[in-house]
């Protein structure tokens, strides 16, 4: 079976950049198989290239949005994700990004200006109200990765992306209401996503 590096849900073209990541997320629907919507999203062959990327996504007009969203945080691969952005910006198309929110502590460097121009949306994953929940359930490496991923929402709004925190509702009410506040507090939107199984 070959990687998948570009594949196509409704009308959105998704990006599989890396299957690296700086949480484990216990939900995480890449625990469940290898394939997703008949996809093969785990990379044996290695990571793609930025032009291999541009060349299968063609014409971005033809998709509503070209999403950074594979079995992996995109920001793992920031060069990368930037060069393909520019190219899908400089054709006409809508970019997005969704993410675990630490890519700052990934690149060691604050990114949210670079992304600017090339990012028009920004989906991070907020996932849970409190450090200690959210460190139990999203199991970070990077131990101040529940405060990084707040501030990085936070600091998209500020650089005038479209940005706003997610989660997923099989946190129940309880906890995505316990979000919402937290969400509200902190001046960032909050979107509440239904549990995605595979195809």
């Amino acid at each position: 079976m070959m990687d998948t590096y570009t594949y196509q849900i409704g009308e959105n073209l998704y990006i599989n950049l890396t299957n690296r990541c700086s949480n484990a997320c216990t939900f995480c629907v890449r625990n469940e198989k290898a394939s997703y919507y008949g996809n093969y999203l785990w990379l044996k062959d290695g990571e793609p290239s930025a032009q291999t990327v541009i060349g299968e996504i063609g014409d971005p007009k033809r998709y509503k949005e070209v999403v950074f969203c594979g079995f992996g945080e995109p920001t793992y691969r920031l060069d990368a994700m930037l060069e393909i952005a520019a190219y899908v910006k400089a054709h006409g198309g809508t970019t997005r990004l969704n993410t675990n929110g630490q890519g700052s502590l990934i690149a060691g460097r604050d990114i949210v200006p670079l992304l600017v121009g090339k990012i028009d949306r920004v989906n991070v994953s907020l996932n849970n109200a409190t450090k200690a929940r959210y460190e139990e359930v999203c199991k970070p490496k990077f131990a101040d990765g529940y405060e990084a991923m707040l501030r990085f929402g936070q600091d998209c709004l500020k650089a005038g992306l479209d940005a706003w925190f997610s989660v997923v509702d099989v946190i129940g009410a309880e906890e995505v209401e316990a979000c919402r506040r937290l969400a509200k507090e902190l001046g960032v939107p909050l979107r509440v996503r239904e549990m995605i199984t595979d195809s």
